[in-house]
């Protein structure tokens, strides 16, 4: 398994990227001449609300006819799909066992996941792999990193897929795809990255390009939307513009836009801290958290960045989803842009060595 990092070079067949989100697929497919991406293809579309609800499929087929249509938008030539699975829905944990062959880990993460795992382990699609350095203190023991993932939501997924003549080559979970896309491949830092969705903010910590910490909390760009909306008496589709043109509005003014989503925005920065607080105190894998990167459509609010950074006391920064590419020409889309398609770029950047 390749948990983190393969080298990005050309797979043949060529593979797409689908991040299925809970309002949107976004499609994304890489050409390669020569190990240089010469051509980009890519398309998002959107999803009713109800057609994905917590990370589970409610509508099937109106997420698989979401899927098609991106991938014809974006003119992408392959039916061998990389896709990725919610947060949600996903375990990622690390475990110490006593020091033993690799051929030994296997039977004993049986036994650890029971203790490590929510769910019996009959019940999930799992994978391990052995990490280069302790992470807990204890020479004496092998620390692996299990991941783990409910199997009728995967299966939920192939089925899905396969309505529509696709196949899933291999399955991701978001935060994984986004730091392979984000984070160079030689990472010493501690770095978190920080995942602001349409329903659901997501955080992962990473360090030493080992991921070690992952979580989910309900605060989202869509409930800035809302209480904008509420605020201000308008619509969806005004409060969202409003929210486009004038972002978090001014915290200097103490303006009307601000004071609605003053609630949202601090909700993010303490659970910020709550993560942060959470890894240095209680998994204390390393001893401070470099920086904070920030990812997903949410992430562009015009003021969100800055006053998230004030807020936390970290320098706060837009994720570059091009930072393992090599491109021919200049990227075609631009870095603020190219936020909202970390994920999808994260699982295109697939090499044969990762297709399990």
């Amino acid at each position: 398994m390749s948990v983190f990092h393969k080298k990005f070079f050309d797979p043949s067949p060529p593979f797409a990227g689908i991040d299925i989100g809970d309002l949107s697929i976004k499609a994304v497919q890489m050409d390669l001449e020569k190990k240089h991406v010469s051509r980009v293809r890519s398309s998002g579309v959107k999803l009713h609300s109800d057609a994905i609800v917590d990370g589970t499929l409610m509508k099937p087929d109106d997420v698989a006819a979401g899927i098609v249509s991106a991938c014809e938008q974006a003119g992408i030539s392959t039916k061998e799909l990389v896709c990725s699975l919610p947060e949600t829905k996903a375990f990622l944990r690390i475990i110490s066992i006593p020091q033993m062959t690799a051929a030994e880990v296997g039977e004993a993460i049986k036994w650890e996941m029971e203790a490590n795992i929510p769910m019996a382990i009959d019940q999930v699609y799992y994978d391990w792999q052995i990490l280069p350095r302790h992470m807990q203190g204890e020479p004496d023991k092998m620390s692996v990193l299990v991941i783990a993932v409910s199997r009728v939501i995967v299966d939920q997924f192939m089925a899905m897929l396969s309505s529509v003549g696709y196949v899933a080559r291999r399955f991701e979970i978001e935060s994984l795809a986004q730091a392979k896309s984000m984070l160079p491949e030689k990472h010493d830092e501690t770095t978190m990255i920080v995942d602001i969705g349409d329903r659901r903010t997501s955080f992962l910590i990473v360090t030493s390009g080992i991921p070690v910490f992952t979580s989910s909390i309900p605060l989202s760009s869509e409930a800035m939307t809302d209480v904008i909306g509420k605020a201000m008496g308008l619509s969806r589709s005004e409060a969202e513009k409003v929210k486009f043109a004038h972002g978090i509005g001014s915290a200097l003014k103490n303006d009307h836009i601000f004071q609605a989503v003053q609630p949202i925005i601090d909700g993010f920065t303490a659970e910020i801290r709550k993560s942060m607080n959470f890894y240095l105190t209680g998994l204390r894998y390393s001893q401070q958290i470099d920086n904070v990167i920030l990812c997903g459509g949410g992430a562009k609010t015009k003021g969100l960045m800055p006053y998230l950074s004030r807020q936390i006391g970290k320098d706060v920064q837009f994720g570059d989803p091009w930072t393992n590419v090599q491109f021919k020409n200049l990227p075609p889309i631009n870095r603020e842009s190219s936020v909202q398609y970390t994920t999808a770029i994260g699982l295109a950047m697939q090499s044969d060595e990762d297709i399990i």
